[in-house]
C-alpha cells in the first residue's frame, strides 16, 4: 500500500460545533439561534478564524445586552464542542494504522483552539502537521493555507487526500492540486478511503 498524507478538517468533520450551545443556558435553544443571527455571528465568528480578536469584534454588535453576551463566547466556548464524531476518529485510528500521514487543516479562532482542546485533547496530539487559520492570518479555501501545511510538513499537494464539510473547502484544495472529497458522514468517508485503496 502506497503512503498517502490525509488531510483532515476538524469542526464537522471530527468534532461537531453548536455554537448556540454557548447562550442556551441563558436564552433558551431557539433564543440562543436567534441571538446568533442577530448579531451576525457567524460571520464576525469567520473573521476570528482569520485572526481577528473577539472582543475587537464585540464592538460591532450594536446592542449592549447582546455585546456582553457575545463577549463572554471565548470562556464559553467548551460548550460549543462537546461531541467527538466517533466513526470519523475510528477511520482516523485505521488510516494511523496502515501508515498513512495524519495531518489537519482547520479554520479555528487562535483563543478558541486552546479551549477546544480542554475537551478533545487529542486535537494537539495526534497530527504529524496542524494548521490552525487564527494563528496563521489565514483560512481556508485560500491557496496559502493548503501549501503552508505542504510546506511545513514537506510534502506535495499531490500526495495528499483532503477532507472537509465544506464544498468550498473542498473545491480550494482541488485548486492547489490535492485530491479532496466532502465529508458527509463517516461510512460515506470510508467508502471514499476504501476506493482509493487507502484501507
Amino acid at each position: 500500500m502506497t503512503k498517502r498524507h490525509i488531510i483532515f478538517d476538524i469542526g464537522g468533520v471530527l468534532v461537531e460545533w453548536e455554537p448556540h450551545l454557548a447562550w442556551s443556558d441563558d436564552l433558551g435553544q431557539d433564543g440562543a439561534r436567534d441571538f446568533i443571527a442577530r448579531t451576525n455571528f457567524m460571520a464576525l465568528n469567520s473573521r476570528a478564524d482569520g485572526g481577528e480578536r473577539f472582543d475587537q469584534l464585540a464592538a460591532e454588535v450594536p446592542n449592549a445586552d447582546d455585546r456582553d453576551l457575545f463577549s463572554e463566547y471565548v470562556s464559553r466556548y467548551i460548550r460549543t464542542v462537546p461531541n467527538a464524531i466517533m466513526g470519523t476518529w475510528d477511520l482516523l485510528d485505521q488510516l494511523m494504522a496502515a501508515g498513512h500521514g495524519i495531518h489537519a487543516i482547520t479554520n479555528w479562532s487562535a483563543e478558541t483552539w486552546p479551549e477546544g482542546i480542554k475537551v478533545h485533547p487529542r486535537l494537539d496530539q495526534v497530527f504529524e502537521t496542524l494548521v490552525v487559520s487564527g494563528r496563521e492570518g489565514v483560512k481556508k479555501p485560500d491557496a496559502a493555507i493548503f501549501e503552508l501545511l505542504c510546506e511545513r510538513a514537506d510534502i506535495t499537494a499531490h500526495d495528499c487526500l483532503f477532507i472537509d464539510d465544506g464544498a468550498h473547502n473542498v473545491a480550494g484544495a482541488k485548486a492547489v492540486g490535492m485530491d479532496a472529497v466532502q465529508f458527509i458522514d463517516s461510512a460515506t468517508l470510508e467508502n471514499d478511503f476504501k476506493v482509493r485503496g487507502l484501507l
